[in-house]
């Protein structure tokens, strides 16, 4: 009797499903950039910082090293949905975005317990951005809330010098933005959107560190991730939206002197062989993503260059012995023919010229961003601080903005000449490998 209940059910179900399923879209897993095309980094004061977007912004600047791909981070401290609303033509609308991603939440809860009446205002706005966004023909990314660090608002609290121990937000709030980023994937679900899960990572690696070491944080005020937590940041939107994990695989087979080739993500030339060598060319068609020193320990933790950044090299049935790498005629590594033939992973190895070319492009964007796109949000927050004096006084306003639209202008124009400088440095070049068995 119960099994024939079970089958009866399996089957109706199996009949309502895909009639309910028909009635929404796929949700989008990928973004599928082309040559011109514009994404915009829409959020709070967490996109405010120009750094998870920085390091975004560094994997497609070294993996698309051909496309000509454009990023505008519109990012302002303390913003709710309500405020991106109010800026959302100007800020967003106006860069023709193909993708947009929000990341918006934090400030939304109002760092209280969970209320209805506050969550339904972020309801409200949130579902007007997303169909303000769809308006202009671009698709929403949905970044769920980040991590709100209950244990470093505990400590700040326990401060001998602190007055105030009736937070009602330190021991919840975490758990406040739990459910608004599941709404979030719900919402994406629902409109066949991007979702990205930022709040998990975040909170699985600092679970993690605890266990060694119970002060571990990567988010010091309990809001504003630092260069670790924002590469965790930017490793979950590469992760959900899937981007590519390998940069390049060279596999080489020797076979009575001759050399058969398995190449991906590149090209070899100039094959030889002798008792005691390998030697070739190699083109890659992209370069490994890294990320600048302060930022490392986040890359670490998230195994980001395995993960992401993969640059495989495996040469099997060489004699058996130990082999030196060289890159360009310098030393990279030591390795055993066993080892090789297994394969050894080079993106990490900064003493590779295309780890070093790699880091140069960080190195230019995070200038970039120090130099063009921060003071550029400042410029915008300072627009936010200006909206009341805009409705008492329009003349005055209109003045003051005057030397913002000169302002704003200069700094875009800024950050497009160093956008050109690293289109300029992104290319990979052909690189020479030798792999000399040592005596």
């Amino acid at each position: 009797m119960y099994k024939t209940k079970s089958i009866a059910t399996a089957i109706l179900f199996s009949f309502v499903f895909p009639c309910l399923a028909q009635d929404y879209p796929a949700t989008l897993d990928t973004m599928d950039l082309a040559d011109n095309d514009t994404v915009v980094f829409l959020g709070d004061s967490i996109t405010h910082q120009c750094l998870y977007t920085q390091y975004v912004e560094d994997y497609y600047y070294t993996r698309y090293p051909n496309l000509r791909l454009h990023f505008h981070n519109a990012g302002i401290g303390g913003d709710r949905a309500a405020d991106a609303l109010v800026r959302f033509d100007e800020d967003v609308a106006a860069f023709q975005p193909k993708y947009v991603t929000v990341l918006l939440g934090m400030n939304d809860g109002s760092y209280t317990h969970f209320e209805r009446p506050i969550f339904d205002t972020y309801e409200r706005d949130m579902n007007q951005l997303l169909d303000r966004t769809a308006g202009i023909g671009a698709t929403a990314i949905l970044i769920g809330p980040t991590m709100f660090d209950s244990r470093v608002k505990q400590m700040q609290l326990n401060q001998p010098n602190r007055k105030d121990f009736t937070d009602v937000g330190g021991n919840y709030y975490n758990a406040v933005l739990a459910f608004y980023g599941a709404w979030l994937r719900d919402q994406a679900s629902m409109r066949g959107l991007g979702y990205v899960d930022m709040y998990n990572p975040l909170n699985r690696i600092t679970r993690q560190q605890r266990k060694a070491d119970p002060g571990f944080t990567m988010i010091g005020d309990c809001v504003h991730p630092g260069p670790a937590g924002q590469v965790v940041m930017a490793t979950a939107i590469l992760h959900d939206m899937n981007a590519s994990g390998q940069v390049s695989m060279i596999g080489i087979h020797i076979n009575q002197n001759n050399i058969i080739t398995d190449v991906r993500g590149g090209k070899i030339s100039d094959s030889k062989i002798s008792d005691d060598s390998v030697a070739f060319i190699f083109t890659a068609d992209s370069l490994p993503w890294v990320v600048p020193a302060e930022a490392r320990p986040g890359y670490d933790l998230t195994n980001a260059g395995h993960e992401l950044s993969r640059e495989m090299l495996a040469i099997s049935y060489l004699p058996q012995g130990e082999y030196e790498l060289k890159i360009d005629g310098q030393k990279i590594t030591t390795v055993g023919n066993l080892q090789l033939a297994r394969g050894i992973e080079l993106q990490e190895m900064k003493t590779t010229p295309q780890y070093q070319q790699a880091m140069q492009v960080a190195m230019l964007n995070k200038e970039r961003n120090e130099k063009a796109v921060t003071p550029l949000r400042n410029q915008w927050s300072a627009m936010k601080g200006k909206r009341q004096l805009e409705k008492d006084n329009p003349e005055e306003f209109q003045k003051w903005r005057v030397d913002f639209d000169r302002e704003v202008a200069a700094l875009k124009k800024l950050a497009a000449e160093y956008e050109e400088q690293i289109y300029q440095i992104n290319r990979p070049q052909p690189h020479q490998y030798e792999l000399i068995r040592l005596q």
